[in-house]
């Protein structure tokens, strides 16, 4: 062994692939610190969030170094070679006849969304050291969010789709706890059980499109890859082979993006979304920006072979991707301008920006969908984080923008400044990270003849900035109100994050400066808060230029990173040349959104203009459709009360009757059996036998007793006869014997 090698010689090992061959440890080491902290957590110093912030880290660095080697790999490979992906199998169980495999599929896709998923953990790990102390779970609370970001990387990194169904199912787990954290309030808890059943439900179409795929490519990918049918590589193979019937990989599809609709928050199981804005906020920043709602976006880029060639994607007249994707982006954008609740406004907008990345997917649009998941990773953490800070330092716990908020930018400059770069980010401002992504994908839809659902994306970008411009001017212009004016709240008023009624806040030592809004009045956050919105904003600003197309090719470095090029398992895609006429037309419609809004906003909240104050309440029309956003077009009456009342109430009455008649008759025959039989038991067996056993026992001792009572007279001559007489008796006894 040579113990002087030098530096190159040492890390030789680790630059020619290491992090790439055990990528599997990236989602294994949280998965330890989860058991870790549930076990001896609370006997530890931090109460466990240290396994939690230094697992997330650790996972990070592993993943940043995956990311380096792969785009060595990337960068050193020709133009028309094809990059092979990463992959590593081990065989998990066998049963009947079916092997069930465990590994890793390292490819630009996953190494890209590894990268954001641990990094967004990281920062709301170490935001939630400050926003949850003093918690009375805050140990559950960082084992609940280090075994969410967990499942996350799992299913990123399956190689196989029964190991990407554990990682998804993780999180659905992990997501009820999570939303139902302060599970007292009961809102919270419906919140969480609501989102667990709505996702529930899409999970069925995953159950059904996995079982179909395995059965139809099982057979095509041993024999052609030697893989399991259930293999993520074998399936893109076999998809784009021309093997599959049209008919079952359509129908797979459809049941695939089932379930991507419901986790992804697509129309029309989007309701549980905002709803889970019940749980603490940097679980609402994780589960909105780079985890859970993601998961179907990823699922669809994923197996996009599957979708490209059972839905008929750059076919004519569009998709159903397409088709949800451009209702969702409506419908949600439309919910936002109604919201007082700053986090319900920022959740609606993710609905919304989910529905562009399934529009670009539905378009053909990969690259420029998958990139939209990463830069919207960024600047929609940040606006999360950002609403959170406001509530802590500055509203009292509340996340009414109407009532406890305005004015905020004098007295939180770094929430403000942060919060503002990411709303540009968001709207697609030139040169903020979103105008590279998300106009990118209205361009390509476009671009691919799709010029009817460009046409809602523009209306989309539109809308976005109108509605965030309202939300900025609620929270940081215009005269304080409530809780922000220095006034003390008493009641809830859809709070959902408030710590008075939602967790042990109030146990905190009383010079604990973290939460002395009260005290003190509203002020910037500490720096546990602060430091992580700024790192997100830079990123907000800076990361749309890893693939910034106005500049040419030489920019387009994440196009070369990640998209697959020249392959069997990937369609044929191509991008839309990028002009400068295009993009200004969308940059005129989102400063237009800016302009009217703001105009709108001032207007109507702060001048209190007579002929905008009270609109809805004068004309019928505009009242009608304003009560009909409110209620959120009627869809959580319709499934409450029409389709859950029209399922679970018949079942329920079923088996209720069941349950009486059934179950309770046979019960009450058996009781009444058991009965007679004890009955006669205990006056046969019981009464007679046993016990006439035992009392003839007593009657016959007794006559002895009483017989043999006169032998026992106390006289001495008595006894001497009786003694004298036994005597003779045995003597004559024995004379007898020996004759």
């Amino acid at each position: 062994m040579n113990l002087f090698a030098s530096e190159s010689e040492v890390l030789a090992p680790l630059m020619s692939g290491w992090f790439l061959e055990h990528a599997w440890l990236i989602p294994v080491v949280p998965a330890i610190a989860f058991a870790l902290i549930i076990l001896v957590g609370k006997r530890l110093p931090m109460k466990g969030s240290e396994l939690g912030v230094l697992s997330m880290f650790s996972s990070l660095v592993l993943a940043a170094g995956a990311g380096y080697q792969w785009i060595q790999r990337t960068n050193s490979a020709t133009e028309e070679q094809f990059v092979e992906p990463v992959i590593k199998s081990w065989s998990w169980w066998q049963s009947g006849g079916f092997n069930f495999g465990i590994g890793q599929h390292i490819d630009g896709l996953s190494v890209l969304v590894l990268i954001v998923v641990a990094f967004i953990s990281t920062l709301v790990q170490i935001y939630s050291l400050e926003y949850l102390r003093g918690d009375r779970r805050y140990t559950h609370f960082f084992a609940a969010l280090t075994l969410f970001s967990g499942g996350m990387l799992t299913m990123v990194l399956a190689d196989n789709m029964i190991l990407f169904l554990l990682g998804w199912e993780i999180m659905g787990l992990c997501s009820f706890m999570l939303i139902g954290h302060w599970w007292e309030d009961d809102a919270n808890s419906k919140a969480a059980l609501k989102a667990f059943f709505t996702v529930r439900t899409g999970d069925a179409g995953l159950l059904v499109g996995i079982t179909m795929l395995y059965f139809s490519a099982n057979d095509w990918t041993q024999e052609h890859l030697g893989v399991s049918g259930f293999s993520i590589r074998g399936i893109s193979a076999w998809a784009l082979s021309g093997e599959p019937n049209s008919t079952v990989i359509t129908i797979a599809a459809v049941a695939l993006f089932i379930a991507c609709i419901g986790k992804s928050g697509q129309f029309p199981l989007h309701t549980w979304l905002p709803d889970a804005m019940a749980g603490p906020t940097p679980v609402s920043s994780l589960l909105h920006s780079s985890t859970m709602v993601v998961a179907g976006v990823y699922l669809v880029a994923r197996l996009y072979p599957v979708f490209f060639v059972g839905l008929d994607i750059l076919g004519s007249g569009g998709n159903l991707i397409m088709v949800i994707g451009a209702i969702t982006i409506v419908i949600s954008a439309a919910l936002a301008f109604v919201q007082n609740d700053i986090k319900r406004v920022l959740a609606y907008s993710t609905v919304s920006q989910l529905g562009y990345m399934m529009l670009g997917l539905g378009a053909g649009a990969w690259m420029p969908a998958v990139f939209h998941i990463f830069t919207h990773a960024f600047f929609k953490a940040c606006l999360f984080l950002g609403a959170g800070s406001i509530s802590h330092s500055a509203s009292h716990h509340s996340f009414d923008m109407k009532r406890d908020m305005g004015g905020l930018r004098k007295v939180m400059p770094i929430t403000f400044v942060t919060w503002i770069i990411s709303t540009l980010a968001l709207c697609g401002v030139f040169p903020f990270s979103g105008f590279f992504s998300k106009d990118e994908i209205i361009d390509n839809v476009g671009h691919n003849g799709y010029t009817n659902f460009m046409i809602i994306g523009l209306i989309g970008a539109f809308m976005t900035a109108a509605y965030m411009t309202r939300a900025t001017y609620l929270t940081f212009f215009g005269e304080p109100r409530g809780a922000s004016a220095g006034q003390m709240v008493h009641d809830s008023h859809d709070l959902h994050d408030t710590h008075a009624t939602h967790d042990t806040h109030a146990t905190h030592v009383a010079d604990d400066s973290h939460d002395s809004g009260e005290a003190h009045g509203p002020h910037e956050s500490g720096l546990l808060i602060t430091v992580p919105l700024m790192i997100l904003s830079v990123l907000a600003l800076g990361s749309g230029f890893l693939n910034a197309t106005p500049f040419g090719e030489s920019w387009e470095r994440m196009k070369l990173w990640v998209e697959p090029r020249h392959s069997e398992f990937a369609p044929e895609l191509h991008h839309a040349p990028f002009m400068w006429s295009k993009a200004s037309l969308s940059l005129v419609i989102v400063f237009a959104g800016i302009a009217v809004s703001w105009l709108i906003s001032s207007r109507l909240f702060t001048k209190r203009d007579p002929r905008l104050v009270g609109l809805t309440q004068r004309v019928k029309l505009l009242g009608l459709g304003h009560k009909f956003l409110v209620n959120k077009y009627y869809l959580d009456a319709l499934y409450e009360k029409v389709i859950v009342r029209s399922i679970a109430y018949p079942i329920a009455s079923a088996a209720y009757w069941f349950n009486q008649n059934i179950l309770d008759g046979i019960l009450h025959g058996l009781a009444n059996s058991t009965r007679k039989l004890s009955g006669w038991v205990y006056k046969n067996i019981d009464q007679r036998v046993v016990d006439g056993t035992v009392n003839n026992s007593a009657t016959f001792t007794k006559s002895v007793g009483a017989a043999a009572q006169p032998t026992q007279s106390g006289k001495v001559s008595q006894y001497g006869a009786l003694l004298f007489s036994a005597a003779a008796v045995a003597a004559l006894v024995l004379v007898i014997i020996n004759t």
